[in-house]
């Protein structure tokens, strides 16, 4: 049956997307994938919003890595991974926390421990022994003599891009690994920006703030010539729904999800949104 020229032409664009994402899914997932660097927020029972992974999820996460022969590291071991090609365990995984909620002691700590994990959480010092809903500095000495390393998260979490001026950017960085410095007796080398948010004036002020790397909230996992002041992440959290399947669809395709997301972007900047709407990441 004859189709006219235009039903030819939307028939082909979704061949055309689906080769596309065929592709895109071969290449991420045939070459090195990069060490996978998680991102959690909050663990605990309570709360249901996009930050949130209950107990019960988190510890069967942790058990998965477990059981399959991850061995987590730290960020500084991970530095020295890129820089240097410093051999990691095979399977190396980083496990990192934002903001420092106090569920992170009560509920995340105990499930770490069980499975022998390593963590790294990134804290807002400012809100520390001043907040409820965050660490004291007692749960933190406690959790740090256990393998759980701290780093910065800025003094009071504003999106670095909008600080002021330059004298505002400057404290919210070099203050707030000064107090952790202080407080924590270890030398403080990394940054998570908040809302994953920064520029080129960013990395330059973070790199001035004595930094040795800092992590984003993008999509994806960290490999060898990736700018240490722009690490990808693995966000396992987004959306209202954290099932195990996501967990692991995130974790080992990561690298695609990133070109997924980028390939996104790209068909929303050149106006094909109803195409755009069609890409689903879980």
């Amino acid at each position: 049956m004859y189709l006219p020229h235009k039903k030819k032409f939307f028939l082909f664009i979704p061949s055309l997307l689906l080769l596309s994402l065929i592709v895109v899914l071969f290449i991420s997932t045939s070459f090195y994938q990069g060490i996978p660097v998680l991102n959690y927020h909050q663990i605990n029972d309570l709360d249901h919003n996009s930050l949130t992974v209950n107990s019960k999820q988190f510890d069967r996460q942790m058990q998965y890595l477990s059981d399959n022969g991850y061995t987590t590291i730290t960020p500084n071991e991970l530095a020295d991974s890129l820089e240097s090609d410093k051999k990691l365990p095979e399977k190396s995984i980083l496990i990192t926390f934002d903001d420092g909620y106090k569920d992170n002691y009560t509920c995340a700590f105990p499930i770490l421990e069980k499975y022998n994990m390593k963590a790294t959480i990134f804290l807002i010092t400012d809100y520390v022994n001043t907040y409820p809903k965050y660490l004291n500095w007692n749960e933190i000495n406690e959790m740090q003599a256990a393998s759980i390393n701290f780093e910065s998260h800025t003094l009071s979490h504003i999106d670095l891009t909008t600080a002021a001026t330059d004298t505002e950017l400057r404290k919210q960085l070099l203050d707030s690994r000064k107090a952790l410095e202080w407080r924590l007796h270890k030398k403080v080398n990394f940054i998570a920006y908040p809302c994953g948010t920064y520029d080129a004036h960013i990395i330059e002020a973070t790199k001035d703030a004595g930094y040795r790397g800092a992590f984003t909230v993008n999509f994806g996992s960290a490999r060898t010539g990736m700018p240490m002041y722009a690490l990808d992440r693995i966000p396992i959290f987004g959306g209202n729904s954290h099932t195990f399947l996501r967990f692991r669809l995130r974790l080992r395709f990561s690298t695609f999800f990133s070109s997924l997301k980028g390939f996104k972007a790209d068909l929303d900047k050149n106006g094909h949104t109803l195409l755009s709407r069609i890409i689903f990441i879980p």
